[in-house]
């Protein structure tokens, strides 16, 4: 008997049927076979957590229910991929494989290489597909942007109308995190998963949430209603890029036919909100051209200056949310719990671990990428380089963890939320309640040392010393490291590199 032929479609990062271009593509060259491999090695990477395994099991569930009405359920299969392959090939011809590109951890890129020799030993095609604005094996940044703008316009990819059952294939079930040897990750305000939950959070946003974006967005008193929160949906491919962009940019044409009188935010709040659009797949293509920052400084003069001090006691009491300082732990509590922060809330985080507790950027943002419900390698690495200072390209941003908290929480009500120990200490110490005398901290409820940690370092004396030990960087041999730096990843504005500190990156 002869074995059915089926075009195999990788469901990876991309889990929806909607603009995606490879399951439509491979509709047109016969039956297919939707498939999603559940890799127990990729979820014991020091990266991965289980509240993105959840985010991704309801993901998942929505699209077989997408791909069920179409005609042909989704399966799934435990186990390495290669492997997978391998049995499905026993049972059916595999004509092709077809997939999106991905911009993911070493892991995953390893594992494309294995895929990669395993289909070219039996002659079989592998269709990667581009999704967002990353340019694979890029020579240089020049036009980037245009070609950015050219897969944006692009009209979105429609599904096919119906696919053939495939006969004697079981579905297949999705493993438990235990399954996958993931630890307990109790994520209460984890937003949920799928694609209904995207199309929602877009409209909300489009319609009501976002007119207060650019004003809403720094603070975490009011980001998590005036921001997005799309990240963990492009993230995990429940929505497209593009679809987003084009959605803001007609809900920008209704907001520009409005008179004047009836606009109100909506023109500032969503060119703003476009142009965070502009810098998510402008970070992501830093790590596709050049992989190595998942682990290296991307600036070889920062070789060795963090390093060799890494001190494992300050790096735990951050973890913990026990810096002492209330702003810094009630932003790592909020994360904690719903697995998502505002952008500069991130950047702060990463700035007080890496010049305030002088760590090296790597252990914390692997502690933020289990965190970040929306982790995407490709923004990630990046963006902690940035703010750790190790660029070469960017400005020391260097955020004052008093000034950000009188700034943004300037009545305490966003600490007084995450740090109960707090919710007595008046006004004028919330940001500060080390300088409490003994007798208001009885009053309080709140002994500094017991109660509430106590400062893990003097955050002045700390930012001094950072900046001295940062300033070697812009001299001598080092500024060539820095020019070659902006000439392969720096944005270019007119025609030219252009380096700075304004990036988002996907976080809004």
């Amino acid at each position: 008997m002869s074995r059915p032929r089926v075009q195999v479609v990788w469901f990876k990062r991309d889990l929806r049927i909607a603009d995606h271009a490879p399951l439509s593509l491979a509709a047109g060259h016969g039956p297919v076979l939707p498939l999603y491999v559940a890799e127990p090695d990729l979820w014991q990477q020091p990266d991965m957590a289980a509240r993105h395994w959840g985010f991704i099991c309801e993901s998942l569930h929505e699209l077989n229910e997408a791909l069920a009405g179409l005609g042909q359920p989704l399966v799934v299969r435990t186990g390495d991929v290669v492997d997978v392959l391998e049995a499905l090939r026993k049972s059916l011809q595999i004509d092709a494989l077809w997939s999106h590109e991905e911009t993911g951890n070493a892991w995953s890129y390893r594992r494309d290489e294995r895929v990669r020799a395993y289909l070219a030993e039996r002659s079989i095609a592998w269709h990667e597909l581009p999704q967002n604005g990353v340019v694979r094996r890029l020579a240089s940044r020049d036009g980037w942007s245009r070609r950015w703008e050219a897969r944006m316009s692009e009209p979105r990819v429609v599904p096919p109308a119906a696919l053939l059952t495939l006969a004697g294939i079981t579905p297949g079930e999705l493993p438990g995190p235990a399954e996958l040897g993931l630890a307990a990750d109790p994520c209460p305000g984890r937003q949920p998963g799928g694609r209904r939950a995207g199309l929602e959070r877009l409209g909300s946003f489009l319609d009501s949430r976002g007119e207060s974006y650019h004003t809403g967005m720094s603070s975490p008193v009011t980001a998590f209603s005036a921001c997005s929160r799309l990240s963990p949906h492009l993230a995990w491919g429940c929505l497209s890029i593009r679809e987003v962009v084009q959605a803001c940019r007609q809900r920008r044409q209704e907001v520009k036919a409005q008179p004047v009188a009836e606009r109100g935010g909506w023109a500032k709040a969503l060119a703003a909100f476009e142009g965070r659009l502009h810098w998510h797949c402008h970070f992501m293509q830093k790590l596709e051209s050049e992989p190595r920052i998942e682990f290296e400084n991307m600036h070889r003069a920062c070789d060795g200056l963090r390093e060799l001090e890494f001190n494992a006691a300050l790096f735990g009491a951050w973890c913990r949310a026990e810096t002492g300082f209330p702003f810094v732990d009630a932003c790592l509590r909020a994360l904690e719990s719903t697995g998502w922060i505002n952008f500069r809330m991130r950047a702060m985080l990463m700035s007080f671990a890496s010049y305030h507790l002088w760590l090296h950027w790597r252990e914390p943002a692997l502690f933020l990428a289990r965190r970040f419900t929306d982790y995407e390698p490709g923004i990630h690495y990046a963006q902690a380089q940035m703010q750790a200072g190790t660029t070469g390209i960017n400005t020391f941003r260097i955020y004052n963890p008093v000034k950000q908290s009188q700034d943004q929480d300037p009545s305490g009500h966003f600490i007084r939320e995450w740090l109960p120990e707090l919710a007595r200490v008046e006004d004028r110490w919330i940001h500060t309640p080390w300088l409490m005398d003994e007798q208001v901290q009885r009053d309080s409820g709140c002994l500094i040392g017991r109660n509430y940690p106590e400062p893990l370092v003097d955050h002045m004396a700390a930012a001094r010393l950072a900046r001295q030990r940062m300033g070697g960087l812009r001299r001598g041999k080092a500024r060539d490291e820095s020019r070659r730096i902006l000439e392969r990843h720096g944005s270019r504005r007119g025609g030219q590199a252009a380096g700075g500190s304004k990036a988002i990156g996907g976080r809004s």
